[in-house]
């Protein structure tokens, strides 16, 4: 059997992963019919919306919707029809970790990816091509196979194949346009590799093929959860010498600029700051605990948790230099918090390090004014809610202000923290900050990009990640 020539793709999902991946698409392979399908219905109309108002924040995702929309790129609430017109399918729904039952706070709730396969099952009246888009735990593919192939019409199949995203939010436009790889698993039968094929020569529009990566299906899953645990592990480790350089002297930027000349480590992923955040990194490594567990791998699994307790540490400490720093007390106290996305250049909020920040301070009872150039109000009060469960949120809001500026946020308060590495924060106004500020001023700079001696000729008392106040 050749491999299928794919001329209409439906993406189940249409949010970070699922939204920009087939925007993208679209406009790589005008030839392509691509239709993004979710029952979210605010979700879909915003990425209908005549003004472009588009549900998820990222650089040159706007101009991409803009050149596909309505050609050959379609947003739709009727996931029926998608499926049942699609030749090629992308699940690419959210896979939260579990909040009960086995596994709960370790293992991925793939309780969307059953959902759509299901629905996949019971549509389609004609073979398809099954992408798993969703970063899922190993052997997810065989599920996904196992109840396509129990409810299956007579004369239809199913070929499943794994197609992990590797994008960072922030640069996901550019990744995708210029990817390092593209990574498709299939089943090694003549039918898996044809299905493979198909994929592969969608992505030929544009990626040369050696970059296009084919591989096994169980090699493939395991392949993402092993790449985001990988960079988040040289995070945790530049974030644990941050912390031995605050106690004797050293400067975390110096040491790790001097590691990354070293060609076996290089430079990326070597900045301490407060910590990871967004929805893969944690995620996927609590995924590869509790799977290594399961397979009764437990100095594997502990391994793997250090990385993540190392990143709540860096938080947790984080916090507490900022009470320490403050008299040894924050109550009563007002505090600005610059930056609630977890990362600059995207609207999302997912394990931010602000909220523990917030929660912290909050806990020790200081009013807080936080101020971010993307992040909605609405997403704000809602992580915020749910970081706090035990306190109801009208009394957080007698606690939190929001404002719209970074200069607003900063009048009349005792510190200032830098959350988020947003670029306007380096080209804040810092005299007038300081003018308005109660004294001695302070400054907490958890993402290393203030400019120290010009804060600290200004009059603040400047505290940095990673650099000991030690001559």
């Amino acid at each position: 059997m050749a491999p299928v020539k794919v001329t209409k793709i439906c993406c189940i999902g249409a949010g970070y992963v699922g939204g920009p991946t087939c925007a993208v698409i679209a406009l790589k392979c005008p030839h392509i019919r691509v239709t993004i399908v979710d029952l979210n219905e605010a979700r879909i109309a915003a990425w209908n919306s005549p003004d472009f108002k588009l549900p998820i924040y990222e650089p040159g995702l706007e101009e991409v919707v803009r050149q596909a929309r309505g050609k050959n790129l379609f947003f739709s609430t009727d996931v029926d029809k998608g499926i049942r017109e699609a030749d090629l399918i992308f699940v690419s729904v959210n896979t939260p970790t579990k909040k009960s039952g086995v596994g709960a706070g370790f293992s991925a709730d793939l309780t969307y990816v059953e959902s759509a396969t299901r629905r996949i099952a019971a549509v389609a009246t004609s073979s398809k091509i099954v992408v798993e888009k969703s970063t899922v735990p190993c052997r997810t593919a065989e599920s996904m196979r196992t109840i396509l192939e129990a409810n299956s019409k007579p004369g239809t199949r199913f070929d499943i194949l794994s197609n992990p995203e590797f994008l960072a939010e922030g640069t996901a436009i550019s990744d995708l346009f210029r990817p390092d790889r593209v990574l498709i698993g299939s089943l090694q039968t003549p039918e898996g590799k044809d299905a493979c094929e198909s994929l592969t020569e969608v992505y030929a529009n544009w990626v040369p093929r050696d970059r296009i990566l084919t591989v096994g299906l169980w090699s493939s899953e395991l392949t993402k959860l092993a790449a985001n645990a990988m960079l988040a592990q040289r995070i945790s480790s530049i974030n644990a010498l941050s912390a031995i350089c605050e106690a004797t002297g050293a400067n975390i930027d110096e040491v790790a600029h001097a590691i990354g000349y070293d060609s076996r480590i290089g430079p990326k992923f070597l900045r301490a700051s407060v910590g990871f955040g967004g929805s893969c990194f944690q995620k996927d490594i609590l995924n590869l605990v509790y799977l290594s567990e399961s397979l009764h791998l437990p100095q594997v699994a502990a391994y793997w948790r250090q990385v993540v307790e190392m990143n709540e540490y860096q938080k947790s400490r984080f916090s507490k230099t900022v009470v320490d720093t403050l008299f040894n007390t924050i109550t009563g106290k007002h505090i600005a918090v610059l930056g609630f996305a977890f990362k600059a250049d995207t609207g999302d909020t997912r394990e931010s390090a602000a909220i523990s920040l917030i929660r912290d301070f909050l806990s020790e009872r200081a009013y807080v004014t936080i101020y971010d150039p993307k992040v909605e109000e609405a997403q704000i009060w809602q992580d915020l809610a749910e970081a706090c469960p035990s306190t109801p949120l009208e009394t957080i809001k007698k606690q939190v202000n929001i404002v719209h500026s970074a200069l607003e946020a900063c009048k009349q308060k005792e510190a200032v923290v830098i959350a988020t590495e947003w670029k306007e924060f380096k080209d804040i106004d810092w005299e007038t900050v300081y003018a308005q500020m109660s004294k001695p001023a302070f400054v907490f700079d958890g993402r290393l990009i203030l400019d120290v001696e010009k804060l600290r000729k200004i009059g603040f008392t400047v505290k940095v990640i990673g650099r000991g106040d030690r001559l």
